[in-house]
């Protein structure tokens, strides 16, 4: 599986403003989505083009349109901070959603709200901000495959080792677009060093 990590200044700069325990909500969204923003151009960049001629004021000239339409999918509800950057971009997308919540006893997710639109023929990219232990990522792709995603890619902010490699493990032709790889998982499955509790911080919930 290919892992992707965004290499731009702008990137490194947004993503320290997030990890900054003193970041107020306001600041730390205004950075996400920007950081989203950059996250999903390098995660489309493998979207297939066609040919497309058009005609400019003086000329025809040789273009170049999507060849396959686009899905995302955000894991609510952190997830839903990467959406709005990705209509920005992608006016005509689909958008799908899946809710999954993880156990803090247990770290395991379970789903609990699955709405997609048709995913065949379509390029499918899943986005959640904190890719930790990858559970829930590995059943989020699993979700979308069963409806019929054959291309899949997964978007993040942080990502661990540990997610990295289950997901891995489960679905190795997803590959993961991230701004960071950090060093692991605490005892409590938390990234570190990480940004805390992302859909916290995002919403002011903390």
């Amino acid at each position: 599986m290919a892992v992707h990590v965004v290499d731009h200044p702008l990137a490194r700069h947004l993503l320290t403003g997030l990890r900054d325990r003193t970041t107020p909500p306001a600041t730390f969204r205004r950075y996400a989505w920007v950081l989203s923003t950059l996250v999903i151009l390098d995660a489309t960049r493998s979207v297939p083009e066609r040919a497309h001629p058009v005609e400019t004021p003086l000329e025809t000239t040789d273009g170049a349109s999507l060849a396959v339409g686009l899905a995302v999918v955000p894991v609510l509800r952190a997830g839903l901070s990467m959406l709005e950057p990705a209509l920005e971009l992608f006016p005509d997308v689909a958008v799908g959603y899946i809710g999954l919540e993880r156990s803090h006893e247990t770290a395991v997710a379970h789903s609990y709200y699955v709405k997609l639109p048709p995913l065949r023929d379509r390029h499918t990219l899943l986005v959640d901000p904190m890719l930790a232990t990858g559970g829930s990522a590995a059943q989020a792709v699993g979700l979308l495959k069963s409806h019929g995603a054959a291309s899949v890619a997964m978007a993040s902010i942080v990502s661990a080792p540990e997610g990295i490699a289950r997901l891995a493990e489960a679905h190795p032709d997803v590959p993961v677009f991230t701004a960071a790889v950090d060093r692991g998982l605490d005892d409590s499955k938390y990234i570190l060093p990480g940004l805390g509790d992302y859909g916290d911080r995002l919403y002011g919930t903390a």
